[in-house]
């Protein structure tokens, strides 16, 4: 039964680890598994993002198939629902590499009915999938503080406990499959409406004479303190739009919490909002900035400059 058979806690010297989609997080996260003496095999669609950490250790390889037929326990995190798909149940993804009794955790932010999907197929080839999808940026990333999110088999849950250690300092186990991206889509609309209000915040202060780092040295550590407003306002005001996180991955995700919204019978009518205002700023060519660009968004609307 799910959760109930327990499994032996992963280790470098025993357990051969894969990785999928080595972009702005991922070569981060695959970085702290090399650092750990993990043996690691990757691969990325764009082979030159693949290089640092194969001149650290990792292997290269073809296909995530390839990945697969040389690992125990396989993460991806690539870009939308349909990449997810690929790498995992296509014709050369992982669960037609991966032996019986593997592990293949999904990373990326989805569909939770994807994520239920997966752990199906996983399951009718005796494999255990997971959904744990993360919170936290490149800077969580790189400095291994990501919030974690886990649905799927609650005894591999336990069993990578090693690996959620090394890339987060919050793992939450959410429940069956599909709850770790249901726990994201809550996150995100979260962080879509936040951001919204950050940077009008940011705006106004501009706008009203205001100098906006004495402004966030008064607001940052008080009841409109958020990681957002510490992490990516400076960002702002130094005109610093580099991805943390892209702006045409918080449009998909923003399109994914409406869709479960739906299903469920609710109207959110400030991330529907929120996702209106991204969907303006990727008109504007800002697609692959950082979410922190929602600032030019804003001050287009104003006929103003957002310069400081």
């Amino acid at each position: 039964m799910q959760g109930k058979q327990k499994m032996e806690l992963v280790h470098p010297e025993t357990t051969r680890l894969g990785w999928i989609g080595t972009g702005v997080m991922g070569r981060s996260m695959c970085s702290h598994l090399l650092k750990a003496g993990f043996r690691l095999a990757i691969y990325n669609r764009s082979p030159e993002k693949m290089n640092d950490l194969i001149h650290s250790g990792a292997v290269g390889c073809a296909s995530p198939m390839d990945v697969a037929k040389q690992s125990d326990v396989v993460f991806s995190m690539v870009g939308y629902p349909t990449d997810v798909e690929e790498v995992l149940l296509g014709e050369k993804g992982v669960l037609a590499g991966l032996r019986s009794g593997g592990v293949m955790v999904d990373m990326t932010t989805s569909r939770p009915g994807l994520a239920v999907r997966i752990a199906e197929a996983a399951a009718s080839k005796s494999v255990v999938a997971l959904d744990a999808p993360v919170s936290g940026g490149d800077i969580g990333a790189r400095e291994a503080r990501l919030s974690i999110m886990v649905g799927g088999d609650q005894a591999a849950y336990e069993a990578l406990m090693p690996i959620w250690k090394l890339l987060g300092t919050t793992f939450v186990y959410q429940g069956p499959a599909g709850s770790g991206q249901h726990t994201k889509v809550v996150n995100q609309i979260l962080i879509g409406a936040s951001m919204v209000g950050l940077c009008e915040a940011m705006l106004y202060a501009k706008q009203s004479g205001l100098n906006p780092e004495l402004v966030l040295k008064s607001v940052s550590t008080g009841a409109a303190g958020s990681w957002s407003l510490s992490n990516l306002t400076p960002r702002i005001l130094r005109g610093d739009f580099a991805p943390g996180f892209f702006v045409d991955h918080i449009v998909k995700d923003l399109g994914i919490a409406i869709e479960e919204a739906e299903k469920l019978g609710l109207q959110l009518p400030g991330l529907e909002h929120a996702k209106k205002m991204y969907e303006y700023l990727q008109s504007l060519d800002y697609g692959s900035s950082g979410t922190q660009a929602l600032i030019l968004a804003l001050a287009r609307l104003n006929n103003v400059e957002w310069i400081h």
